[in-house]
C-alpha cells in the first residue's frame, strides 16, 4: 500500500502520537508481575509442604506400609503370570509326535488328549418283512456311517464282563450275562428276550468310574423303535443316590420317569450311542417298554465306555 518505509513514517507522524514509555507505568506493571510471582510461589510451597507432611504421616502408620506391600508383591505376581506357562495341574501336555504343530515344543491345551474309541460293530443283518415303525418324534436316519466318537486316551468298555442284574429275574430266552459278554451279533442264541411291559437292566461297574459313552444294541435283526428307552447312572445299586438322567425318549411319561425329549430311534447294527460327558458314576441302568414290533424287551450287547476316576 505504501511505497517505502519513510512513507509510512511521515503518515504515523502526522497522528500526534507519544511513542516513549510512561515511567509510571512500567513501575506499576513491574510491581504487579513481582507480586503475582510472590503469590504464586508461596501457593506451591504450601501444597509442597502439605504434600510431604501427608507423605510422612502415611509412611509412619504400620497398616499402611503393610497394604502397599501387599499391592507391589500382587502387581508383581500379575506380572510374572502373564510370562509364566500353565503349571501341570491346569492343563494337559500333549504328546507332540501326534500333533504337527510345526515346532518341537510341548503343546498345552486346557483339555486331556481325546482320540477315537474303538466300537467293533457287528454285520448288518436286516432279515424278514420290514416293519413300520413309523413313530411319533422319530429321528431320521443318518444315511451314513456314524462319525467317530472321542474320548481320552485309556477309555474302554468297563462294562464288559461286569456283574448285571434285570427287573426280569427270569428272561424268556437267553441269559442276563450275555449283555454283558462282547457278543454283538444278531443271530439266535446271541440276545435276551425280557418279558413285556417297562423292564430294565442294571450293570455294576463295581467302582466309581468317568463314563464317556453308553452304546446300546436292542436288536438290529429287523428295523424296530423301542419305547421309552431311558438311561440313568447312579452311585448306587437301589438307584437313589445321586441318580441322573443320560437319555429318555419316554414322550408320554408312560414309565414313569419324566417326559423325554430325545427322539425315537431305529435300531440298526450301530447301536444307540450316548454321550455320557465323562460324568461320574458306578451303576448303570436301562429301561425299555415294548417295540414296534411286539410288547417284549430284547438285549444283545450294552457297552459302557469309561476309564475309572482317578
Amino acid at each position: 500500500m505504501f511505497k517505502d518505509e519513510a512513507e509510512f513514517e511521515k503518515i504515523v507522524g502526522g497522528f500526534n502520537i507519544d511513542n516513549k514509555p510512561n515511567p509510571v507505568h512500567c513501575e506499576k506493571l513491574r510491581r504487579q508481575m513481582l507480586s503475582a510471582f510472590g503469590e504464586t510461589a508461596k501457593q506451591s510451597a504450601a501444597e509442597g509442604t502439605a504434600f510431604q507432611t501427608l507423605r510422612r504421616t502415611i509412611m509412619k502408620s504400620p497398616i499402611v506400609k503393610l497394604a502397599a506391600a501387599a499391592v507391589i508383591i500382587i502387581a508383581a505376581m500379575i506380572g510374572a503370570h502373564q510370562f509364566l506357562k500353565p503349571d501341570d495341574t491346569d492343563v494337559t501336555m500333549v504328546d507332540v509326535a501326534k500333533v504337527d504343530n510345526g515346532t518341537s515344543e510341548p503343546i498345552y491345551t486346557g483339555t486331556p488328549e481325546l482320540v477315537e474309541i474303538e466300537i467293533e460293530l457287528p454285520k448288518p443283518m436286516f432279515v424278514g418283512t420290514p416293519q413300520d415303525t413309523r413313530v411319533p418324534n422319530l429321528e431320521k436316519p443318518l444315511g451314513k456311517p456314524r462319525p467317530p466318537f472321542l474320548a481320552p486316551v485309556g477309555t474302554k468298555n468297563v462294562a464288559l464282563e461286569k456283574p448285571i442284574a434285570s427287573s426280569d429275574e427270569e428272561p424268556i430266552i437267553g441269559e442276563i450275562e450275555m449283555i454283558t459278554d462282547d457278543d454283538k451279533e444278531a443271530a439266535d442264541g446271541s440276545y435276551v428276550e425280557l418279558g413285556p411291559f417297562l423292564q430294565h437292566i442294571t450293570i455294576d461297574l463295581e467302582a466309581m468310574h468317568n463314563i464317556y459313552a453308553i452304546v446300546i444294541w436292542h436288536y438290529h435283526k429287523q428295523a424296530r423303535v423301542y419305547f421309552d428307552v431311558v438311561a440313568q447312572v447312579a452311585d448306587d445299586p437301589d438307584f437313589i443316590t445321586n441318580v441322573r438322567t443320560l437319555f429318555n425318549n419316554d414322550i408320554d411319561n408312560s414309565s414313569g420317569l419324566g417326559v423325554g425329549k430325545d427322539k425315537h430311534y431305529t435300531e440298526t447294527h450301530e447301536g444307540k450311542l450316548i454321550d455320557a460327558k465323562g460324568i461320574k458314576a458306578r451303576y448303570v441302568r436301562l429301561y425299555s417298554n415294548g417295540n414296534t414290533g411286539n410288547d417284549l424287551n430284547h438285549y444283545i450287547e450294552v457297552a459302557v465306555y469309561g476309564k475309572p476316576v482317578q
